[in-house]
């Protein structure tokens, strides 16, 4: 950390660090590999909320502490909720990652996601909001909501069609299959690959070089590749949470997650 850093803010659900104009948001639920519930969507909304206004910062950089980027929604919670019919966890999870992706895709600021280990449903999705994304060797990317039941959200549906075309990413979502950081990079899905020690520096360097640039210049190209979706990104995160509550309360949701939990094959019924 250099003289002009300021260290991570401790004990919180996501910690934020400073060096220069560069600001580090990492995922920290480390014991679940960064799976999210409420209260970690809920510091990552008000963490991308207070970067996003702060002046001084020209690049956001996302990363997941431990092993993993993000293993996606925590299906304790997510099981525990379907069995009690209790949406009291879910929505919040939900609405107010649908709030973080889109200020990740519309904010001033161009964001990097640094995805390491495993980037799984939801938490693959934070990574396809951002402008940019740079994986480690052992970085693996899935769509599996179809393993357990459910609709992909976090704008899956808008983000991974405009990278790798629809064919392809309907087989993703279909099959809910995991792929490997070297498929990743073929797809399109990532910028680069680098090995595990050096993801965190070739993406510190990454983030120094663009926020040297010239921010007014940057942050309209931003605006201009990503921001003017807001509208139809909006309607379709809209269309996810919608979805993702109905096959919520469908019999092959709970199947799905009671299979991942006995580490069976689910076998699903269609109702």
């Amino acid at each position: 950390m250099s003289a002009s850093s300021h260290p991570m803010q401790e004990n919180r659900a996501v910690l934020e660090k400073r060096e220069g104009s560069v600001a580090t948001l990492i995922l920290n639920r480390p014991e679940r590999m960064n799976a999210l519930n409420k209260d970690l969507v809920l510091a990552l909304n008000d963490a991308l909320t207070r970067v996003e206004a702060d002046q001084d910062i020209n690049v956001v950089v996302l990363a997941g502490a431990g092993r993993a980027f993000c293993a996606g929604g925590d299906l304790q919670v997510i099981g525990k909720g379907h069995q009690d019919k209790d949406l009291t966890e879910l929505q919040p999870i939900l609405r107010s990652g649908m709030q973080a992706v889109l200020k990740i895709r519309t904010m001033r600021q161009p964001v990097i996601a640094a995805v390491h280990g495993a980037a799984a449903g939801a938490g693959m999705n934070i990574a396809l909001a951002a402008d940019i994304r740079i994986a480690s060797e052992d970085a693996m990317f899935g769509q599996n909501f179809a393993k357990v039941g459910l609709f992909p959200d976090y704008g899956g549906t808008f983000f991974l069609p405009q990278l790798v075309g629809p064919a392809k990413a309907a087989e993703l979502f279909y099959t809910g299959d995991m792929i490997n950081a070297a498929e990743a990079l073929r797809l399109g899905i990532v910028n680069r690959v680098v090995p595990l020690a050096q993801l965190e520096s070739e993406a510190r360097a990454l983030a120094q070089k663009i926020a040297q640039g010239p921010a007014i210049a940057i942050r309209a190209v931003k605006q201009t590749l990503f921001g003017r979706d807001k509208e139809e990104l909006t309607a379709l995160l809209n269309l996810e949470v919608e979805q993702q509550m109905k096959c919520f309360s469908s019999g092959d949701c709970g199947e799905g997650i009671r299979a991942f939990f006995e580490k069976r094959s689910p076998k699903f019924q269609g109702k």
